[in-house]
């Protein structure tokens, strides 16, 4: 969440900046910043009656000591009513506190300077393209239909067992999903990045941590019983480790990946947005995030974008990477680059990664530091990205690579399938 002392000394700043998401800041600014201003102003009476106290508490001492009783039992019924004045305080201050936490949950991340302003994904702008775009003909079959003839997902089995979105990936198919991850994860440590296997499921506090309570709770699967969430992304589970953690600085940057099922309720998609894999409620992502000092983590922001990018150019896809306008952004991103992968059968690009930097947006939720040399502790700057998102990835390899007989695989995939074809 952003830090209220920012908003405080920067309102205009700040207002400008949101207002490229296409929404009315000023409101939303001017109501932390009364809220705060009324915190303040408790905090100052309960700072003058516990002082009041204080002094009341060595001057009875006094009192009794010099044998000024009826003085002394004046003092004391004096600090009485103080004491039930600090509490009504510290009762309103904790309310204060609450209201103020739950409105700043409801203000989203401040857009970078270079983020372009607008409404939806029609604003995005076009940063790069690359690879040639195979030309479209009457006997390119979509991703659904080859993977039915070629027996790789049952997308009618995953509806019997589960439901609409939960497909069962099978024989090559099955292999085929088990060499990506494989591949995805080795391409990552290669770049440096430590390798984790977390958990599917998260408390409430990782959630509200990284952002995804309170502003995606209807798209995330709840357990609740246990008052557990399936993960939406791995970026919960690898971010929160560090949740009230303060780091040296010179463990910075911390660089990690991971795989794992992804759980999305995806509530209201609908039509041919989400046929066969272009949308599902499980899915695989391989992820990858970093903790990083704030003065270098646009620098590492561009690293993770190459890194990605050359994953995509191993697997020969056709690519464009988009810088996402305000208004397309997601809530906790002050930046975005998503890529899109292009699919020929279907005629249209699908996103299949965002790489995002969230500055402190979320390291002030986790209370995320590191100390310097100072011994000063300031906020951790966060970045993650899908690195990669399997669905569309597959969709994808199937259309492209499609031939008469069957489905040709990339070289560098192939040496993890153990087969080029399909």
């Amino acid at each position: 969440m952003l830090d209220i002392k920012r908003i405080r000394q920067q309102r205009n700043e700040v207002i400008a900046a949101l207002n490229k998401r296409g929404i009315q800041a000023e409101p939303l600014i001017d109501n932390a910043i009364a809220l705060d201003q009324t915190r303040r102003d408790v905090q100052t009476k309960l700072d003058d009656t516990l002082a009041q106290l204080n002094a009341l508490s060595k001057e009875i001492g006094v009192l009794f000591r010099e044998k000024k009783i009826d003085e002394a039992n004046a003092a004391k019924e004096k600090t009485s009513s103080l004491k039930e004045e600090s509490k009504e305080l510290q009762d309103q201050l904790r309310s204060i506190d609450d209201a103020l936490t739950k409105h700043l949950w409801d203000i989203p991340n401040t857009p970078h300077q270079s983020v372009p302003a607008g409404k939806s994904a029609d604003d995005n702008e076009v940063v790069k393209t690359h690879g040639n775009i195979r030309e479209w003909n009457e006997s390119l079959r979509p991703h659904w239909e080859l993977a039915e003839t070629h027996q790789l997902i049952d997308f009618e089995l995953g509806v019997k067992v589960s439901g609409s979105g939960f497909p069962f990936y099978t024989g090559k198919g099955a292999r085929l999903q088990r060499a990506l991850v494989n591949m995805f994860l080795d391409h990552n440590t290669e770049y440096g990045y430590h390798e984790y296997q977390a958990p599917l499921l998260v408390n409430e506090a990782s959630g509200f941590g990284t952002g995804q309570l309170p502003d995606k709770e209807g798209q995330m699967y709840h357990v609740t019983e246990d008052n557990l969430y399936a993960i939406p992304t791995a970026e919960v589970p690898l971010t929160n480790i560090f949740r009230d953690v303060i780091l040296s600085e010179a463990d910075l940057p911390k660089k990690l990946t991971g795989y794992t099922p992804c759980f999305r309720r995806e509530a209201g998609s609908y039509g041919k947005d989400v046929r066969g894999l272009n949308r599902l409620h499980q899915f695989d992502k391989v992820e990858i995030v970093c903790v990083d000092h704030p003065d270098n983590s646009y620098n590492r922001l561009e690293e993770m974008v190459a890194q990605v990018e050359a994953l995509l150019q191993k697997l020969e896809l056709p690519y464009r990477i988009l810088r996402l306008c305000g208004g397309d952004m997601g809530f906790t991103s002050a930046l975005t680059y998503d890529f899109e992968v292009y699919s020929v059968a279907q005629q249209r690009w699908l996103e299949v990664s965002s790489v995002s930097n969230f500055e402190t947006y979320q390291s002030n939720r986790l209370k995320l530091r590191f100390r310097n040399v100072d011994k000063k502790t300031t906020l951790c700057h966060t970045l993650n990205g899908s690195s990669l998102a399997l669905p569309r990835i597959v969709a994808a390899l199937l259309e492209n690579f499609q031939d008469e007989d069957g489905i040709q695989l990339p070289e560098a995939l192939a040496a993890y399938t153990g087969f080029d074809r399909i």
